[in-house]
């Protein structure tokens, strides 16, 4: 791996304004990968928009710091706004915040928008922004995100103006705003009440049971005059792959999320629903908690990376529809991706030579998994299960229960199936996933090399410089992380042919950015 000496590099902030500002542009226009969408149909307003996703928990809540599945986010990008969103084509778009500047990249002003309210009627203010972004910070904060905003060391008011200053300079903190855990609440005594069902998103909480339904109705006062097109939002939490795809053919529902490849031919061939492929940065994930045994050893870690046959599990599971990835979280549509990193294939003779490394002739782990985790999450278990058997490792498959899946098992038992969505900035994913102490980090794993270039990237204004901490970054990740990452999966979503969508789908997250309840409509 590449090695070099942190001192030797620049460590001043961005001293010009216009430096910065271009910084962040250029990221911005550069990270996604953009989908592409036929049929362009005229806006109208009207209808009941029905979702069926694959995600969804009895444990789900309002409370913005736990928000941990697409049901969850969904159904808070119907209802809330952040400081600042990503648009289709990646690039920011101010929302709550109409405009964000600084000088040196550690004082940061969001300029708050006047003429904002919540459902309740009452006006957004100043204050309301600095108790959501303080909900995320603090020793008390329970949080997913507050290990990504600890680099902060205030937040204050100026007139109209939130003012966030950080421990060292951050060009990319304008896309960490964008995070959906940061919704802009109504506060009380400076603090938000995160079971609030408020907020001043194009729609209104009529009812909601966590992991099996939300209904919202149109908010007639929403500020964005070109969004929230449908009257009614309805979100079902459906976890069977099979009873999905019957909800979207009979109608039940005109959205499905984690399509099965072997359905597409069916589904296109009864002309009910279009098929939506958008390549992005997100990544279906085997944690192993590398505080347990035999976890804790990376050369049993190496081992089970070598044991995976990526190639086909990309062809079976995703059916094409992604492609194979280097137990990198960092994806190619990353600004610093690292395409030459040595890359990984299957090779039991190799896996076998690590568990010698380790002191061992054969290993014998269990794997959990349930297709929560991911569509074909128990077959990809499986087929690792078969790749492991020629390098002596035994893989018990623990095909468990779908609900309560993030609740019971993810983040409890030492080896699991998962998925992220990615993030569009490295320092995001990194920061959530991999950092010390993050709420996220579903390895607790540590490396302190990475956590000391993890801080130091943040505030590099030389490009190759920056450019070869994420490498490294990467590098150490990919073969010193806990975190096995097979595949770089797209976003394949099924959608009914009465509902229109814009000619250019967003990528950096599912759903269009989670934002499908604002930008589509009824054809």
């Amino acid at each position: 791996m590449t090695r070099y000496n942190l001192p030797a590099l620049a460590r001043s902030g961005v001293s010009r304004r216009g430096v910065l500002q271009g910084a962040a542009a250029v990221g911005a226009a550069g990270l996604i990968l953009p989908g592409t969408m036929s049929r362009a149909r005229a806006q109208t307003r009207g209808g009941t928009f029905r979702i069926g996703l694959g995600h969804g928990s009895t444990g789900d809540s309002y409370d913005p710091g736990l928000w941990d599945n697409l049901y969850a986010q969904t159904f808070a990008a119907a209802r809330h706004n952040q400081l600042i969103e990503v648009g289709a084509d990646g690039n920011l778009v101010p929302e709550v915040a109409e405009s964000w500047d600084s000088d040196d990249g550690i004082t940061w002003v969001f300029r708050i928008r006047e003429g904002l309210t919540f459902h309740s009627g009452r006006d957004v203010t100043v204050e309301d922004v600095i108790a959501s972004i303080n909900h995320h910070r603090g020793d008390d904060s329970t949080s997913a995100v507050k290990t990504l905003l600890e680099p902060i060391t205030d937040v204050t008011a100026d007139g109209q103006n939130v003012v966030v200053t950080l421990n060292a300079a951050n060009a990319d903190l304008p896309y960490l705003m964008t995070d959906y855990h940061i919704a802009i609440m109504p506060a009380v005594d400076g603090r938000i009440d995160p079971n609030s069902t408020d907020g001043l998103g194009g729609y209104i909480v009529e009812s909601y049971e966590p992991g099996v339904q939300a209904t919202l109705t149109r908010n007639p006062d929403y500020w964005k005059e070109d969004r929230a097109w449908f009257d009614r939002i309805e979100i079902l939490s459906i976890l069977d792959p099979a009873a999905r795809l019957n909800a979207l053919i009979t109608g039940e529902v005109h959205l499905i999320d984690q399509v099965d490849p072997a359905t597409i031919g069916m589904l296109e061939g009864r002309g009910v629903a279009r098929i939506l492929s958008i390549p992005g940065n997100a990544h279906y994930v085997f944690p192993m908690d590398s505080r347990a045994a035999p976890f804790d050893d990376n050369n049993v870690r190496l081992a089970l990376k070598y044991a995976l046959d990526r190639e086909a599990m990309v062809d079976v599971i995703l059916g094409g529809h992604g492609a194979v990835s280097n137990d990198n979280p960092i994806g190619p549509a990353n600004r610093f991706f690292h395409a030459e990193m040595e890359a990984k294939t299957y090779d039991p003779d190799r896996a076998r030579y690590y568990l010698q490394q380790a002191g061992l002739e054969s290993l014998d782990v269990t794997l959990a998994a349930a297709d929560a985790a991911f569509s074909g999450a128990v077959d990809a278990a499986s087929m690792f299960s078969e790749n492991a058997r020629a390098a002596g490792i035994n893989i018990t498959v623990d095909r468990v229960p779908n609900d309560g899946y993030w609740d019971n098992v993810w983040m409890k038992v030492p080896f699991c199936a998962s998925y992220w969505g990615g993030r569009a900035v490295e320092d995001h994913m990194f920061t959530t996933g991999y950092a010390s102490g993050s709420a996220w980090n579903d390895s607790f794993w540590e490396n302190e090399r990475f956590n000391e270039l993890l801080v130091a990237a943040r505030s590099e204004i030389d490009e190759d410089l920056r450019r070869e901490m994420y490498y490294e970054m990467q590098e150490i990740v990919s073969f010193e992380g806990s975190v096995i990452i097979p595949m770089n999966n797209n976003y394949v979503m099924a959608v009914a042919n009465e509902v229109a969508t814009p000619e250019r789908i967003s990528a950096n997250w599912n759903l269009d950015g989670f934002r499908c309840v604002e930008r589509w409509w009824m054809a």
